[in-house]
């Protein structure tokens, strides 16, 4: 087990070497300059050069390159050119309500996918079919900040149910605020989520070992909780695994239309201001996040199943 877990750690540094590697290179042929763009209407050529010579911009680009990977290994992402402080400290402003919205999005996922998935392997019956059917299909065509918005409309301005936007002062200001948020991205996940969880229910319910329980006299509702949800789950595990970049990307959008003070509006910020920075540090954290949850996935996998192991 140590061994296969050290083998998939080491995998994650060329991915992750290679996600810095894009993002440096990707800003560097961005147009426009942060020096000019920070200057606004006082940018002279003078004024640009020292804006240059103190951010380490008019450095070779292979240096500048380098010196941006030896700042990532020692946790070091520089200073935001836009709003003048370090960009670890940005992040430990705006990372806990990005975090915070995807931990609830997660949870109204396995909310909404888990009992609509036992739903219709239980009942096995055409209304419940149609029903996840039309579900999935119609939440699948829609993308997440239209949902948000069409949330906003219908429980927040014209109900007031919930707050239409804003992130609170408290815990449970925070956790009020995210409800809308959290369904909207949560639905962008749950289609997917739904479909392989009924599909993998109904083949643990053709197994043998479903059809002894039947034979003991167990109702169909019971071998689904009891025995086809147990191995349904670990397909369950690995489908959440995957989907968490969609997560990470439905969260970054949904945030600018509530105007949650995460790090997907400072990223638009960041963007706009060509503060390369800050888009750099969390192109990297993101990618890193993405590999760690595929990773922990693979590892939970292999608890449950260790013929994984022997494959890898």
């Amino acid at each position: 087990m140590g061994k296969y877990i050290l083998r998939r750690v080491l995998l994650m540094i060329p991915i992750v070497l290679g996600v810095a590697t894009l993002s440096f290179i990707l800003m560097k042929l961005a147009p426009g300059d942060p020096a000019a763009a920070y200057l606004g209407d006082k940018a002279t050529p003078e004024t640009v050069a020292r804006l240059h010579r103190a951010w380490g911009l008019d450095q070779p680009m292979i240096i500048q390159y380098f010196q941006f990977l030896g700042g990532l290994v020692v946790g070091d992402f520089g200073r935001s050119f836009l709003f003048q402080t370090t960009v670890l400290e940005l992040l430990k402003l705006r990372m806990p309500a990005t975090l915070m919205l995807m931990l609830v999005s997660l949870i109204f996922a396995v909310i909404i996918s888990v009992p609509l998935s036992l739903w219709v392997a239980a009942t096995k019956s055409s209304a419940s079919a149609i029903v996840s059917r039309v579900f999935t299909a119609t939440v699948q065509g829609m993308p997440a900040f239209f949902v948000g918005t069409l949330l906003i409309l219908v429980l927040g301005v014209n109900t007031g149910l919930f707050p239409v936007g804003g992130y609170g002062s408290s815990l449970g200001e925070h956790l009020y605020s995210l409800v809308l948020p959290g369904i909207s991205v949560a639905l962008t996940i749950c289609p997917v989520l739904i479909r392989s969880l009924t599909a993998a229910l109904s083949d643990s319910m053709s197994a043998e070992y479903t059809n002894f329980a039947a034979s003991k006299g167990l109702s169909r509702s019971k071998i689904v909780r009891n025995y086809a949800f147990r191995n349904a789950g670990i397909t369950g595990i690995s489908i959440l695994g995957i989907q968490v970049g969609h997560l990470v990307g439905g969260a970054l959008v949904v945030e600018n239309v509530f105007a949650i003070p995460g790090v997907g509006s400072l990223l638009m910020e960041a963007v706009l201001a060509r503060d390369y920075n800050v888009v750099q540090a969390l192109t990297v954290i993101f990618g890193v996040l993405v590999v760690a949850v595929y990773l922990l996935t693979d590892i939970v996998y292999s608890i449950v199943d260790p013929r994984v192991r022997l494959g890898a």
